[in-house]
């Protein structure tokens, strides 16, 4: 034991190790823990162990007192996992909210909380705090309006009378599925629905003027200036509002690794942040009096920290902007106080300050992927061979320009290797292109159309603001017209099957590793993430996927095509099916399918897999049919599929996938090959969240 201790105490000397960091991913590693574990004496147990760990180390330290590094950190780790289990914990006990218990249509009475005007999909939504009399507590939940039903007081603060339909909000239709309940646990909503018929206005909004009604009147004013899908996105660019940017400009923007622009973070917040600096700090330079009383720095740093906040609470004050907006500040103090400002120390405060606040954030796309970006950008410059490429040096203009174009696709390719795993462990999809086209898309947002809009704005009070807003939407469109071009390129989407728990955390660890050690020992991180990669790519493509209310089902065949029970015209439903099936051509109605067979109760299929032949027996429709029929029915069947309950008599060889079964276990994905059967209730345990029964 002491030769390990020794051994790893010299790694660390040599490795150029970093404490605070690692101080950080230990209080994220105590936070995924309790999603990980199912019971709440398991999550006892967790601290427990987080505990045990410190009293351990310190029990290994020198006689005379003082903790070498092994010591220091099995305390410090310890401590800390436990304290990051511990946060999250209380953040779900705190926040969490009881859905409602079944769907429901109820006339009610609520507060607005918050209103969020969606105009590219025709609505309006409301949060609304009410109150259930007949559980004698207060809820919140969320409606959508339609546009047009949306009159003058509907705002912050009016209370309204409006009949609605409510569903408890729904689980992962899909193992691997995007889980919304999980979402409105931790945002305190019990329901979601729609408004049905006129809404009566009790009281009308206050008239004050709050920062919600500042960025909509910002997101108008903007999209008044500047029509079509270009107006939209300088509205997003200005407000943070994305609510009028139509799903085509979306999914392209996704799929040409474009999406980050739309989504108020580190980019926009370090463009407005570095504008007031340098505005700032060359409007000073011009009062002689006071260039000689204070230091310059300092003062533009207050200036353009000021800057930053204002921006990120108008825009509405989200996860990422919050997150970007700490670590601008952090720079910022670091350039005030002549420090480096670029390093792995600033983002793991930004990311402990983020952690503390909004625990369940760490589980999100948006969290990872900003965190991975910003830790592969500070690794990537802050390695040697890296400034040694950066160094100043006597060269010509144009070689200086090109040395620095080439840093940026490089650092575009390595972002996209960085966000390559989550991207597809979240969407099951990811853009091939999207470090070429972040090298033309992020300084045209970042040098020509954000200063554009902010001066087009400040022409806008003089009434001069229509030549800017003409270059805004020249600008743009460039970047549209980017997106689409590069979406629509051969190869340009790769879709993946669900990604395991097992081989995420691999290239999440070898990631971390990677990015912060320094020197030769980061290249240690190469050997989990090339094992992850290999996991990857031997990912099983599931044979059979059921969603939770057995409704959808999809079955791959073995020329890659995805046969779907229903010809459903669930936009959802079908892509859920078509992203975690890897599958990027449209499904095929089963009926249509030569080798099943179709009647307007039931579907029969055949399908060999593992030397094996599987009989699949589902259901069209909840018609009852004749009970001892039905059982021979199964009795032939392998897997029975149904969206209804079935009777005790309905026997299939294998799996009897009915209502009763489905409520327990959530949608289900099968491989039968291997004849394993994956489920949703197998990720979610005893979290306030699911409602699956026992």
């Amino acid at each position: 034991m002491s030769s390990v201790a020794k051994h790893f105490e010299r790694f660390l000397a040599l490795a150029g190790f970093d404490r605070g960091p690692w101080i950080a991913v230990a209080f994220g590693l105590g936070i995924v823990a309790w999603f990980l574990l199912s019971e709440p004496w398991q999550w006892s147990a967790g601290i427990g162990a987080g505990v045990i760990c410190a009293i351990f180390g310190a029990t290994l330290g020198r006689p005379d007192g003082h903790l070498q590094l092994l010591p220091r950190a099995m305390i410090v780790v310890g401590l800390v996992f436990s304290l990051g289990m511990a946060t999250i914990w209380a953040r779900s006990w705190m926040v969490g909210a009881e859905p409602i218990e079944r769907p429901a249509v109820i006339t009610l009475q609520g507060h607005v909380l918050e209103r969020q005007d969606q105009p590219a999909e025709s609505r309006v939504r409301l949060v609304l705090a009410i109150r259930d009399a007949e559980a004698g507590v207060a809820r919140k939940i969320r409606v959508n309006v339609p546009a047009e039903d949306i009159g003058e007081g509907m705002s912050e603060g009016a209370v309204l009378r409006l009949r609605t339909r409510l569903m408890p909000p729904a689980a992962p239709m899909l193992p691997g599925g995007y889980d919304f309940a999980r979402t409105a646990w931790f945002a305190g909503l019990a329901a979601t629905g729609s408004v049905i018929g006129p809404i009566e206005v009790v009281e009308p909004a206050p008239k004050r003027t709050a920062l919600a009604n500042i960025q909509r009147r910002l997101s108008g004013h903007v999209r008044s200036q500047l029509d079509g899908p270009e107006g939209a996105i300088a509205a997003a660019f200005a407000s943070g509002d994305r609510g009028a940017i139509g799903q085509a400009d979306e999914d392209a923007m996704r799929d040409a690794g474009l999406t980050h622009l739309l989504s108020i973070s580190g980019l926009h917040v370090s463009a407005v942040i570095a504008a007031a600096y340098v505005l700032a700090i060359r409007l000073l330079a011009l009062w002689p009096a006071l260039v000689l009383r204070i230091r310059l720095p300092v003062a533009a740093a207050g200036i353009a920290a000021l800057a930053g906040i204002g921006y990120t609470l108008l825009t509405g004050s989200q996860v990422p902007t919050v997150r970007s907006c700490i670590a601008a500040l952090l720079v910022l103090g670091a350039v005030a106080l002549g420090r480096d400002a670029l390093s792995l120390r600033m983002v793991a405060v930004a990311a402990v300050c983020v952690m503390i606040l909004w625990p369940e954030s760490i589980v999100g796309p948006s969290f990872q992927m900003s965190f991975a970006a910003v830790i592969a950008i500070v690794a990537l410059h802050n390695s040697a061979p890296v400034k040694r490429f950066l160094a100043p040096r006597e060269e010509a203009r144009v070689i200086w320009f090109a040395r620095r174009s080439v840093m940026l696709l490089v650092t575009g390719l390595v972002i996209e290797i960085a966000l390559m795993p989550i991207v597809l462990f979240h969407f099951h999809r990811a853009g091939v292109y999207g470090a070429l086209a972040n090298v033309i898309a992020i300084p045209l947002v970042t040098f020509v159309s954000m200063p554009l809009i902010a001066l087009a704005l400040v022409l806008d009070i003089v009434g001069a603001g229509a030549p800017a807003w003409w270059l805004v939407g020249h600008s743009l469109d460039l970047l549209l017209w980017l997106a689409h071009v590069t979406a629509s390129q051969p190869g340009a989407v790769k879709l993946m099957p669900q990604m395991s728990d097992g081989t995420f955390t691999l290239f999440v660890a070898g990631g971390l590793w990677i990015g912060l050690w320094s020197g030769r020992a980061r290249l240690l991180g190469l050997i989990p993430a090339g094992f992850a990669t290999i996991l990857l790519l031997l990912t099983p493509v599931p044979d059979v996927l059921i969603s939770s209310d057995g409704r959808h089902v999809g079955i791959t065949t073995q020329d890659g095509r995805l046969l779907s029970l229903r010809d459903s015209r669930s936009d959802y439903a079908l892509e859920n099916l078509m992203e975690l099936a890897g599958v990027e051509a449209e499904p095929i109605p089963l009926e249509d399918w030569p080798t099943a067979g179709c009647t307007s109760e039931f579907c029969v299929l055949s399908l060999e897999r593992g030397g094996k032949t599987w009989s699949l027996l589902m259901a069209r429709n909840r018609v009852r049919v004749e009970e001892r029929a039905l059982a021979a029915a199964c009795e032939r069947a392998d897997i029975v599929i149904a969206d209804r309950w079935l009777p005790s008599s309905c026997r299939p060889q294998w799996l009897k996938a009915d209502a009763r079964f489905l409520e327990r276990s959530g949608g289900l994905s099968l491989d039968l090959e291997n004849g394993t059967i994956t489920s949703v209730a197998l990720s979610q345990g005893k979290h306030g969240w699911w409602r699956g029964a026992d």
